[in-house]
């Protein structure tokens, strides 16, 4: 979602700086906003238009944890958003929707996808959704803006609500009783007696501390760039923290922060699988050589594979696409020994051991390509078809060993991209013909048989209620959507909260069986938004992004009952405040396991000269 460690000969380095935790006068910024974003258009002579990979930064850690020197403050990236004074305009220069574009999300957190809103008929075949109350004590004019209703309205509203939620409650129960009158699937239909899931779905590794109070470990400032540079890419171990650098991989200790490796590399990374194996390897692609100005950039053509754990390049390969000349890959992923890449020139795969590749970019006589791949514990491919103008998209699990389709799923007419949210079971997110209209790329799951290609179910998702997204263009980038214990699991948009400001939202599920709304239910609590990270067994862990005067939290909610318990606590002092709101989680990774957090960026700009606040490549915190 500090500057890293620099590797060998890499410039960069800066002086010490005042600790993380030391008083300022700046108020807490915000995170920043991210861009609105259209629907990706019909590519020219391929899926997706390429995009200037962004590189990834490193740098030098700060030695030591908490309060160890870092660098002085410096100004945040060029075009980073600051959030403007109650009541004034934002500045020039503070991202604004681009004409003819959709609003961008509001939701807490970045998977803001957008779904069908519930209770109107999904696009093709499906369930309707559950119709939604209006907010209690709120306007019209939108979550959070407006006045509270005055107590006699309130009362009038709440009778109302009361009367629907009663109904509402008849009707599921009428429905859940049909279905296990028809032999439904009872590991799916089952409901405990409060309304959650069989009480055996719950159970994770991750276990509550003694106190859950945690520190800052270390903190890395952002290395100097001198334009847009992607940092996708991070990864944790038994003993290190690895992250993408600047033309390199660094491993930092998991403790302290200090550089234990750096791979360096001959040009800038461009994509990074968010898969590892059980013995520390993971796949990367990056660019054959440095930048160097003018240009901006060099062809993202070439992949390797990393071992983790000693900071080794296994092997490195490119695949020809059309012609003689090496294909452009823009997403990388693995599943089991198969490393698999996409982009505007189709796919490629490639053994993990050896490099030996597998397959590369071909169009067969559809004028099938591979735009991408989801990895994991299956490998899907995410296929586009058919002559420019009449283009569609295919979803197929492969044989990862030589490519071959197992199964097969063509996407409803109107999806120009689809996003694999879960290989295993196998989940597909897209936007139908543009339908979302707020740039997250969801309208609809579609819920697919891996062994048959058959259509299980479609959950249609509203875009004003829900907050989940995926990227354009990439096939395996959606964030705050997570899929386990048969359900799907996705944040509710923000809304008000029942204090007297601030807003909040909460986490609900949708059997995958069924295609319907559960009863789970996690809130975040008053001035709190949560957001799904990943599964734990069947438990969700989950961020709860705080109000500018606390730390965040990260829970684990109970895959059973829904019982929200705390792991990590973020500290509320206000350097620390600070840099936590600096990472955007629409556009930063954020990774937690056995006690430790990694918050990190993903992508960095140029600084400008106007403001002194020292902005984290990553920034650590731990219970232990």
């Amino acid at each position: 979602m500090t500057q890293p460690p620099q590797p060998p000969n890499q410039p960069g380095e800066q002086p010490p700086q005042p600790p993380l935790g030391q008083p300022s006068n700046q108020p807490p910024n915000q995170p920043p906003q991210p861009p609105n974003q259209q629907p990706g258009q019909p590519p020219q002579g391929g899926f997706g238009a390429p995009q200037d990979p962004p590189p990834f930064a490193g740098g030098t850690p700060a030695p030591g944890g908490f309060g160890a020197p870092t660098p002085p403050p410096q100004q945040p990236g060029y075009g980073y958003p600051q959030t403007p004074p109650p009541g004034q305009q934002p500045g020039y220069g503070y991202p604004q929707t681009p004409p003819g574009q959709p609003a961008g999300y509001g939701y807490p957190q970045a998977p803001g996808q957008p779904t069908q809103p519930m209770g109107q008929q999904p696009y093709g075949y499906g369930y309707p959704g559950q119709p939604v109350p209006p907010q209690y004590g709120q306007q019209p004019g939108g979550p959070g803006g407006g006045k509270k209703l005055n107590t006699q309205m309130q009362i009038v509203i709440a009778a109302v609500v009361a009367v629907v939620l009663i109904i509402g409650a008849g009707v599921w129960f009428a429905a859940a009783k049909g279905d296990d009158d028809k032999g439904g699937d009872a590991k799916g239909s089952s409901q405990g007696a409060d309304g959650g899931k069989d009480k055996a779905l719950g159970g994770g590794k991750e276990k509550a501390p003694s106190n859950p109070a945690a520190k800052v470990a270390f903190q890395l400032p952002q290395p100097k760039v001198t334009d847009v540079t992607d940092v996708s890419g991070s990864w944790v171990t038994d003993s290190l923290y690895v992250k993408t650098g600047i033309n390199s991989v660094v491993g930092y200790d998991l403790t302290t922060g200090t550089v234990k490796w750096t791979l360096p590399l001959p040009g800038q990374v461009c994509a990074a699988s968010r898969h590892a194996t059980a013995d520390h390897k993971t796949a990367i692609a990056f660019e054959p050589a440095k930048r160097k100005p003018p240009r901006n950039y060099e062809k993202c053509s070439e992949v390797g594979a990393i071992d983790l754990a000693t900071g080794k390049l296994l092997w490195s390969k490119s695949a020809t696409g059309s012609g003689d000349e090496k294909a452009r890959f823009n997403e990388v992923t693995l599943s089991g020994g198969t490393v698999a890449a996409g982009g505007t020139d189709g796919g490629a795969a490639f053994d993990l051991a050896t490099g030996a590749i597998r397959w590369k970019p071909q169009v067969n006589a559809e004028n099938c390509y591979d735009m991408g791949y989801g990895g994991g514990p299956a490998l899907v491919a995410a296929r586009k078809c058919g002559a420019y103008g009449s283009q569609y998209v295919v979803i197929q699990s492969l044989n990862a060993q030589t490519g071959a389709p197992v199964s097969s799923f063509k996407m409803p007419t109107g999806v120009e991209y689809a996003s694999i949210v879960s290989t295993k079971p196998l989940v597909v997110a897209a936007d139908v013909g543009d339908t979302a209209g707020d740039g997250s790329g969801i309208s609809d799951f579609f819920v697919v048989d891996e062994k048959t290609g058959k259509l299980k179910v479609k959950i249609s998702a509203d875009a004003d209620r829900f907050a989940a997204r995926c990227g354009s263009t990439e096939v395996e980038t959606c964030r705050h959507v997570v899929v386990g214990a048969d359900r799907l699991y996705l944040p509710t948009e923000e809304h008000e909260g029942t204090g007297e400001y601030g807003d909040t939202n909460e986490i609900v599920s949708f059997d995958l069986t069924t295609g319907k709304p559960t009863a789970d239910k996690a809130e975040a609590g008053d001035r709190y938004t949560i957001s799904p990270l990943r599964m734990d067994g069947g438990n969700i862990i989950a961020y709860k992004r705080p109000p500018y005067d606390k730390g965040g939290q990260i829970v684990s909610i109970d895959g059973g009952n829904f019982k929200q318990t705390v792991l990590l606590e973020i500290p509320s002092d206000k350097a620390v405040r600070e840099a936590e709101s600096g990472f955007s989680e629409d556009y930063s990774e954020i990774l937690y396991t056995n006690g430790r957090l990694f918050m990190s960026e993903t992508m960095l700009s140029k600084r400008s000269g106007s403001s002194s606040r020292q902005e984290y490549l990553v920034l650590s915190l731990s219970t232990n």
